[in-house]
């Protein structure tokens, strides 16, 4: 007898909580005929090669990884020497939600700066961009950015080109973690290499679970001497997939097309709804204290809530609380979050 499956269940907690896109398990059973070549060295692995050049230009090399940490110590590891050191925003996923492996793994020393917005300006770079030569410090060699950044927030294409310019005037490179790099580019009407390669980004951390893949991101060095040995790195940081061709697959089934907007402007358009909810609800019951903490322009919802609503919505609805600030939440959607998932929420509050 065939147990039945648990009733669907949607949360706020976070975009990887989704399931995998309809498109992308379709992708990877056509995929999945016979035997192919292992470690990259079959055809959808190629074809994704010649698609990550079509979007980044004739430079580009992608390197399909499993998690976003992965493609982001790898990349950062690749590009710099022993004794490199990054600079990155304070919240910064590599910096917050990576325990250290940056560190630990990649051997890397991290420089994080303040920032209210999660965004990194020349100016904030500049506060630990200096030191080269100096054998008692850590030389910052790489400035890494999140796109959208972990506040929800998205740099504005003239914003990232002023960051690659100060960068590459120090003599460093600039990295992009782009785990939701769709959600930013259809935030802004851009194109994903009018965001990255066009803009002087020398290195991608390509996002790929977060808007409906499973366990496939890339990492995609958009110029081609920013990271020597690469592909040993690779399988020395135990992210060489033997079957490369079913992470392939789903890599080409969200950008062959145009799936990654279509998905992550749906989800964006489900945090503005629910961002214009509660923004409703703060005009309404003014003395409650609801608010939006940042500006929406992702996927992501920072809201203030009162103790009780939460409470009260908790119940229903998986969502977090930001560490480290008391009454503030992140209420995130996803590709297949519903207007009726968020009426839902909205509720309850």
């Amino acid at each position: 007898m065939t147990a039945s499956a648990p009733p669907a269940h949607r949360s706020f907690a976070s975009d990887n909580w989704a399931g995998a896109h309809p498109e992308v398990l379709s992708a990877i059973a056509a995929a999945n005929i016979g035997h192919a070549p292992a470690y990259g060295g079959d055809a959808w692995t190629a074809e994704l090669g010649e698609l990550v050049r079509g979007l980044f230009g004739a430079g580009a090399e992608v390197f399909p990884v499993f998690n976003g940490t992965g493609a982001n110590v790898l990349a950062l590891q690749a590009a710099l020497p022993r004794w490199g050191a990054v600079i990155c925003a304070q919240t910064a996923h590599i910096n917050t939600d990576e325990t250290g492996a940056p560190e630990k793994v990649g051997g890397l020393k991290l420089l994080p700066v303040a920032s209210p917005d999660g965004k990194l300006t020349p100016e904030l770079v500049a506060r630990e961009a200096w030191g080269w030569g100096n054998e008692h410090r850590a030389e910052p060699l790489v400035v890494s950015i999140s796109q959208s950044t972990e506040l929800g927030t998205c740099y504005r294409l003239e914003e990232i080109r002023a960051l690659a310019d100060a960068t590459h005037a120090a003599g460093m490179l600039l990295h992009v973690d782009g785990s939701r790099l769709g959600n930013a580019a259809a935030h802004l009407g851009a194109t994903l290499g009018g965001l990255t390669s066009e803009l002087g980004v020398d290195l991608l951390s390509l996002g790929g679970t977060k808007n409906g893949l499973i366990g496939a991101e890339a990492v995609v060095v958009l110029r081609p001497d920013a990271a020597p040995g690469l592909p040993y790195l690779r399988k020395m940081n135990l992210q060489l997939g033997s079957k490369m061709r079913f992470a392939s697959a789903q890599l080409l089934a969200l950008y062959s097309g145009d799936l990654w907007r279509r998905s992550a402007t749906h989800a964006n358009a489900m945090a503005t709804r629910l961002a214009s909810g509660i923004a409703a609800l703060a005009q309404a019951r003014p003395e409650d204290g609801f608010g939006i903490a940042h500006a929406v322009e992702s996927n992501a919802v920072f809201a203030r809530l009162p103790e009780v609503s939460a409470e009260r919505a908790r119940r229903a609805f998986a969502f977090g609380g930001w560490p480290t600030e008391p009454g503030l939440f992140r209420l995130m959607c996803a590709f297949d979050t519903t207007p009726e998932d968020v009426d839902a929420l909205l509720a309850v509050l």
